[in-house]
C-alpha cells in the first residue's frame, strides 16, 4: 500500500451497524476535553513517543528525536511490518441503544511506545480480582484477546531501569471467568467443526496478514471493569467473550501487543458491538487526537452537532470494518474526481493508498510545491524538499478529501519536518 499524510488534530466517530451508519470527523483546536464532552466513557491516548510514555517505561534513551530522520524511518518500518494485521474476512453486527457512554476502569490515559510497535495501547481491566493488561486498540481487527496460561506470549518487557513484568490472564485465578463450551451460541459453528466434543471449550484461531502473525486459544466470558465517563465515575462490570490467548507467534512475540490485542470493528465479537449489544452503550465510539499524540477513546460517544459525516460502506469483505469512500480529492484547489475506497486503522501512523490515488495526489502536490525535491534516500518517503538554513515560511498547497456525503476532510497538516528536508509521507 502507499501513503498519504497524517493530520493534526481529529476525532473519528465510529457508528456501529444500525439502519444507518456513519463516521464522523472532526479536527479539534482546542482541548481533547472538548472531544468528549457529552458525559461519554473514555480515556486518553498517548503517542509512542510522548513524555508520558517515556516516563512511564524509562526509555528516554532509546526513542529517536522527533521529527529526525530515524524517527521517521522507525515510524514507516513499523508501519510495513503491522500494516497487515486486521483480518481478510468477517462479520457484522448492529444495535440501536443509546446509552451513556463509558470508560475503562483505569482510568483515561492510554499510550504509545516505540517498543512495542506503532499502535496506541490502554490499560483495561478483567476479572474478579481485577488485573491489569496493557493492550494495543485496533480498529482493523475485531477480537479482544489476551496472553492466557500461554505457552508462547510475551511475559516482560526489557526497559534501562530493568524488566516490566505483564499480567497473564487464567480463567481459573478469577471466580467470574467462564469457559465457552462447544455446545454455546456464542461458538460459531466453524469453530464447533474444530471440537472434539460438546462439552469441549470453543477455539479459536486468528489469522493477521503480517506475516507468520496469529494467536490460537479458546473463548472464555469475564468481566471488563469500566466507569461512566463523567463527574459520577460510576464503575460498571460488563461481561464479554474474549480470546483467552494460549499461543501468540509473529509480531505478537517482537513488539506489535505483547499483551494482548482489543478489536475495535464492528463484528459482533468486539467489545464495542458487545457493549451496545447488551445495553451498556449506544453503538457508537469516538478516537481524538492531538498534534503530540495524545489522545482519547470513548464507547458510546455519538458525536456533536456540526462534525462532518460519512457513511461506512457495507456488503464487502471487509465490511465490518470501517469502510469509507473519498469521492474527490483538492490539492491547492484543484479538484480530482478520482473516486477510492479506504479504512480506519488505528493501527498505523500514516494513511496508505493504491493507485491511482497515491500518484494522482502525490504528483498534483509535487507540481504546486516552490522548494527544491530533496535528492537523497535518506528518509523513506519518496517526495522531500529541501529548506534553506534560514527559511522561515512554506508554501504548502492545502489538501481537502470529500466524503461520499460530501463533507470535507481537510487534512491540517500534510507536510513532516525533519532535520534534513520538508517531507510529503507519501511513498510507494
Amino acid at each position: 500500500m502507499d501513503t498519504l499524510f497524517s493530520s493534526a488534530h481529529s476525532c473519528h466517530v465510529h457508528h456501529h451497524k444500525f439502519p444507518f451508519l456513519f463516521v464522523f470527523l472532526i479536527f479539534l483546536f482546542v482541548l481533547i476535553e472538548s472531544c468528549s464532552g457529552f458525559g461519554t466513557y473514555g480515556f486518553d491516548i498517548h503517542h509512542r513517543f510522548s513524555d508520558p510514555v517515556k516516563g512511564m517505561f524509562g526509555v528516554d534513551g532509546l526513542l529517536p528525536v522527533k521529527d529526525s530522520v530515524p524517527y521517521f524511518q522507525v515510524m514507516v518500518h513499523r508501519d510495513r511490518v503491522i500494516h497487515g494485521r486486521r483480518l481478510a474476512t468477517s462479520t457484522g453486527g448492529d444495535s440501536n441503544n443509546t446509552k451513556t457512554p463509558i470508560a475503562f476502569y483505569n482510568g483515561n490515559e492510554t499510550y504509545r511506545n516505540d517498543n512495542l510497535g506503532f499502535l496506541h495501547y490502554a490499560n483495561v481491566s478483567v476479572g474478579t480480582p481485577s488485573i491489569s493488561f496493557l493492550v494495543a486498540l485496533d480498529t482493523g481487527s475485531n477480537l479482544f484477546w489476551l496472553p492466557c496460561d500461554c505457552s508462547s506470549c510475551v511475559r516482560q518487557l526489557g526497559s534501562p531501569s530493568g524488566p516490566v513484568e505483564l499480567n497473564i490472564y487464567s480463567p481459573n485465578k478469577s471466580s467470574t471467568s467462564e469457559k465457552v463450551p462447544c455446545n454455546s451460541i456464542l461458538c460459531s459453528q466453524t469453530q464447533r467443526n474444530r471440537c472434539p466434543s460438546d462439552q469441549s471449550n470453543c477455539p479459536y484461531q486468528v489469522v493477521y496478514l503480517s506475516n507468520g502473525t496469529s494467536t490460537t486459544g479458546y473463548f472464555v466470558q469475564d468481566l471488563l471493569h469500566l466507569v461512566s465517563d463523567d463527574s459520577q465515575s460510576k464503575a460498571i462490570d460488563a461481561k464479554i467473550t474474549f480470546g483467552c490467548g494460549q499461543v501468540q507467534t509473529g509480531s505478537f512475540l517482537t513488539g506489535g501487543a505483547p499483551n494482548g490485542l482489543f478489536g475495535l470493528g464492528m463484528a459482533n465479537v468486539s467489545v464495542p458491538s458487545t457493549l451496545a449489544h447488551n445495553g451498556y452503550t449506544s453503538g457508537s465510539f469516538s478516537m481524538c487526537f492531538r498534534p503530540d499524540g495524545i489522545g482519547r477513546i470513548s464507547f458510546g460517544d455519538k458525536g456533536s452537532t456540526g462534525q462532518g459525516e460519512t457513511s461506512f460502506n457495507q456488503g464487502q469483505p471487509s465490511s465490518s470494518l470501517y469502510n469509507i469512500s473519498i469521492a474527490q480529492t483538492i490539492i491547492g484547489g484543484q479538484a480530482g474526481d478520482l473516486v477510492y475506497s479506504a479504512i480506519f486503522d488505528s493501527g498505523t501512523s500514516f494513511t496508505y493508498l493504491n493507485d491511482p490515488a497515491y500518484t494522482l495526489i502525490a504528483e498534483s502536490f509535487n507540481k504546486l510545491v516552490k522548494e527544491t525535491r530533496h535528492s537523497s534516500t535518506d528518509l523513506p518517503f519518496d517526495y522531500c524538499y529541501d529548506m534553506s538554513a534560514n527559511q522561515t515560511e512554506l508554501t504548502i498547497p492545502t489538501v481537502n478529501l470529500v466524503m461520499s456525503s460530501g463533507d470535507y476532510f481537510n487534512v491540517t497538516s500534510p507536510i513532516v519536518l525533519s532535520i534534513l528536508a520538508v517531507s510529503m509521507p507519501l511513498f510507494v
